[in-house]
């Protein structure tokens, strides 16, 4: 099971903390990822890390955006900084125990967590 927490509204220029607690498998053996769905459009891989710890981002957030993992803690993350009004969506965390990158075929998800940016 998978549960995001840490959305909210934000000004243009601030900064979230995303969190995404998982129960039932160690995150240390599941490859994650957080995507995000804004109205009308399809839903996006954001970032990506693998188990190994290397990472992936989509362009547009690269250099603003950072997933990492507490392996002791059970939990992901996604720091958000500078943020832009067209980050504003649902972000969900993603987890499978095959690699998917920023693909969206993975078999676990969380409810998702609303980001809005004004």
């Amino acid at each position: 099971q998978l549960v995001e927490s840490g959305g909210g509204s934000v000004q243009a220029g601030g900064s979230l903390r995303l969190s995404c607690a998982a129960s039932g498998s160690a995150v240390s053996n599941l490859y994650m990822a957080w995507f995000r769905q804004a109205p009308g459009k399809e839903r996006e891989g954001v970032a990506y890390i693998a188990i190994n710890g290397g990472t992936d981002y989509t362009y547009a957030v690269a250099g603003r955006f950072t997933i990492s993992k507490d392996n002791a803690k059970n939990t992901l993350y996604l720091q958000m900084d500078s943020l832009k009004p067209e980050d504003s969506a649902m972000y969900y965390c993603a987890a499978d125990q095959w690699a998917f990158g920023l693909g969206n075929a993975y078999r676990y998800w969380g409810q998702g967590t609303q980001v809005t940016v004004s």
